[in-house]
């Protein structure tokens, strides 16, 4: 039955690799469990509702990835798009979550329509595959860019913007952190090189244990204002009725303080950042797993964007900020994933995390980073199929690459990237490799940045 559905021997793939990369994917997204209800309470919002909105919206994205498009990529409500929801809608713009959630409903009915008519299939083909190879490198920087600060290694420095850490200044919490998630990183890189099954997951488990050790001896310390929490997970249950705070409401939003122009500004910032997260998180998973073809298309695209859609809508309803296609999904596939049936491993976790959402919470960020910046090796290898003779494709992918990891936006990396190779290409006589739909997605790049 699982042959026949996700066709894995066709994919060179098994039952076992599938198994093991969906749970390496979980582990590696688990973290949002704890932070989108951190995030959407400065809004307003319940957080044992959006816990559990969090869980089902991932559910529900996740397994329509697996069954429509058959591919291991996993969804959840965006980060980013979550900081957004909360700081510049709500907090920022004055405006109740129940209309920030009725633009996100929106937002993906739009993208439903869009995926549905091949619009966003041919903007995903439009771009050219020299830029696809840059858009994987530097999503690879960015997400172990992210694996750096989860882990404390990279920290804010006053003088230089960031700096490594401190080891000796506060060894028993930011240090002892900074220290375990090199070790793991280590680790995982030894499992990787000898070949070790699921070496990514041992990565994670290994480095949270040994975190748990330190803990027990005292090299970690519980100092719960700085946010260093216990490593020990607790078995505390869920509070299953409060997700009817959160149900809903996008259907029965305040509208006091809105105007309809405003609205729309908001909603087209979640659409324009949500279809280019989106877009981007798609090429470099699919190019690190070898599934583009010679023409850098990705076969079942359409399928993959409806599927992200339909999730969209679908946490607006249950009450959580914009789902999304996730980034480290690329820990699934860098652990042999090929098939949604790893996805529907990972899937039916957010579902269990329902019930263990404690558990799952206490991952901690410095065991999840050596995955995410082991992961960023294996995607940013794709800088080295960039053809660095041809000035006029390199130029535009370096651009794109570095300015994912600083801009902290794959959506500004695509941007820049878009705009440069429209801008370079045109005016060094090469205009006839661009094609119609680059010129207007430059032109809105352009106009994004002044308008919005």
């Amino acid at each position: 039955m699982l042959e026949k559905m996700f066709k894995l021997k066709e994919n060179n793939t098994n039952v076992r690799t599938e198994v093991i990369a969906g749970i390496t994917t979980f582990m590696t997204m688990a973290y949002i469990l704890a932070v989108n209800p951190t995030l959407l309470s400065a809004a307003g919002m319940d957080p044992t509702a959006v816990l559990m909105a969090t869980c089902l919206a991932s559910f529900v994205g996740t397994l329509a990835m697996a069954l429509l498009a058959n591919y291991p990529f996993a969804l959840a409500p965006g980060m980013g798009l979550n900081a957004y929801f909360a700081f510049t809608v709500c907090q920022g713009m004055g405006y109740h979550w129940s209309v920030a959630l009725l633009a996100v409903f929106v937002e993906g009915l739009i993208f439903i329509v869009l995926s549905l008519t091949n619009v966003r299939e041919a903007i995903f083909n439009a771009i050219p595959a020299t830029l696809k190879k840059g858009v994987g490198a530097g999503i690879g920087l960015f997400i172990a860019f992210i694996g750096l600060q989860g882990a404390h290694i990279v920290v804010d420095n006053s003088s230089t913007l960031l700096s490594y850490v401190d080891f000796t200044a506060n060894f028993h919490t930011e240090g002892i952190c900074a220290l375990l998630a090199l070790i793991g990183l280590m680790l995982t890189a030894i499992l990787y090189v000898k070949h070790v099954k699921g070496s990514i997951l041992i990565g994670i488990l290994a480095t949270w244990i040994l975190g748990m050790i330190c803990q027990a001896t005292g090299l970690y310390v519980v100092d719960l204002e700085s946010e260093y929490y216990s490593l020990y997970p607790t078995f505390a249950m869920t509070n299953f009725g409060a997700i009817g705070e959160t149900f809903g409401q996008c259907f029965n939003p305040n509208f006091s303080n809105v105007s309809v122009v405003n609205f729309i500004v908001v909603l087209l910032s979640f659409l324009f950042v949500d279809m280019f997260d989106t877009l981007g998180t798609l090429i470099g998973v699919s190019d690190k797993a070898g599934m583009l073809d010679k023409e850098g298309r990705l076969p079942r695209v359409k399928q993959a964007l409806l599927a992200d859609a339909i999730a969209t809508s679908a946490g607006a309803v249950l009450g959580t900020s914009t789902t999304t296609t996730y980034v480290e999904s690329s820990a699934g596939v860098g652990s042999g994933a090929r098939t949604g049936l790893a996805s529907v491993v990972t899937g039916l976790l957010f579902l269990v995390a329902i019930l263990f959402a404690p558990i799952f919470t206490a991952i901690p960020g410095f065991a999840t980073a050596p995955a995410l910046i082991f992961v960023g090796f294996l995607m940013v290898s794709a800088i080295v199929k960039i053809n660095f003779e041809d000035y006029t494709e390199a130029i535009p992918a370096y651009l794109c690459l570095i300015a994912m990891p600083l801009m902290y936006s794959i959506a500004e990396g695509i941007a820049i990237g878009v705009i440069s190779y429209v801008i370079i290409n045109l005016i060094c006589g090469k205009a006839k490799k661009i094609t119609p739909l680059m010129y207007i997605l430059a032109v809105l790049f352009i106009c994004k940045y002044i308008f919005l």
